[in-house]
Order: structure tokens, then C-alpha cells, then sequence
């Protein structure tokens, strides 16, 4: 992480690379797989884990920060969002994340806290926690699409890993 640009610049750009790995997935997920239902879950589709993770963020962004004057995205509906609609969602929601991380800077590294909460409030916490979050859905993605029979080419499936190259970006 560029250590110049200080502890509340390298989160963001922590944040920004996790957002690229997570966007760059939903970019290459096969047309046919999208709307596939999830082996032993019916009525959840490849799709709808996808659009969960913007739809999260925006949870999160309005338990935190909305009375903070944080703006908080619009929602996806999780049976109807093509990838390309939800890939631009995932960008107005990464926006929203880094706002949380600029109110925490602004206020000594931590975000305050939400009403239901299940992380510390350090920015260090808020980064770690939500990073794992989709890089669990990320994981389920990968591995829902090779259950469908669509085993992701070695690009894709390594290619959520390629965090410097995404840092670059």
C-alpha cells in the first residue's frame, strides 16, 4: 500500500482495489449463469448473490452514514439487474463506502457506529470486514458458476486475485 499517501489514503485505495476484484468478476460471469438458480437454494440465483453485495453496501451506508449527510445509493432489485446495470451500481456504492471512510478519517480513523453493528469501528475493522464480505460472495460466484458447468477460464477465476494490477487501475 503507498504509504505516502497515509493511513485514510491507503484504505481508500484498499477499498477501491477490493471494489475493482469484485467488479471485474461480476464483468466475466458467463450471460448463462446469471439468472441459474443456486444448487440446493431455489429461489436464490447467481444474479441475486451478485446484486446482494451492492445492495449491502448500500445497507451499511445508510446505517452509518446517512444522518452523517452520507448519500446513500438506490438499491438494486436483486430478481431484475442485468450485469452491466449492477456493475455501474457497484460503482455508485463504492463511492458511498469511500464517503464512510472520509467521515471516519475526518473523525480520528473511526466510522461511527451504526445502531446494529458486528465490527469495531476503526477504519482498519470497517476495511477488513467488508473486504471479507465480498470476497465471500466472490468465492461462492466462482464456485456456484463450476456447479453450473461453467468453469470460469483461468483469467477470471485467478484474475479476482490480481489485486495489483486492480491497484493499479
Amino acid at each position: 500500500m503507498p504509504r505516502e499517501l497515509g493511513p485514510g489514503g491507503a484504505i481508500i485505495a484498499a477499498w477501491r482495489t477490493n471494489n475493482r476484484a469484485t467488479t471485474y468478476l461480476v464483468e466475466q460471469l458467463p450471460s448463462a449463469v446469471w439468472s441459474r438458480q443456486v444448487p440446493g437454494i431455489s429461489r436464490l440465483t447467481v444474479g441475486m448473490i451478485a446484486a446482494h453485495i451492492h445492495n449491502s453496501r448500500c445497507s451499511w451506508i445508510r446505517s452509518i452514514g446517512a444522518r452523517h449527510g452520507v448519500k446513500v445509493p438506490r438499491r438494486v432489485d436483486l430478481r431484475r439487474v442485468r450485469p452491466k446495470e449492477l456493475v455501474r451500481a457497484l460503482s455508485r456504492s463504492s463511492k458511498g463506502m469511500i464517503d464512510l471512510i472520509e467521515l471516519g478519517i475526518a473523525r480520528g480513523g473511526r466510522v461511527p457506529r451504526a445502531t446494529w453493528q458486528n465490527f469495531p469501528t476503526d477504519l482498519e475493522h470497517f476495511l477488513s470486514y467488508f473486504a471479507a464480505h465480498e470476497g465471500h460472495h466472490r468465492g461462492q460466484l466462482v464456485m456456484v458458476a463450476r456447479q453450473l458447468g461453467h468453469r470460469l477460464p483461468r483469467t477470471v477465476a485467478g484474475g479476482v486475485w490480481q489485486w495489483t494490477r486492480f491497484a493499479r487501475e
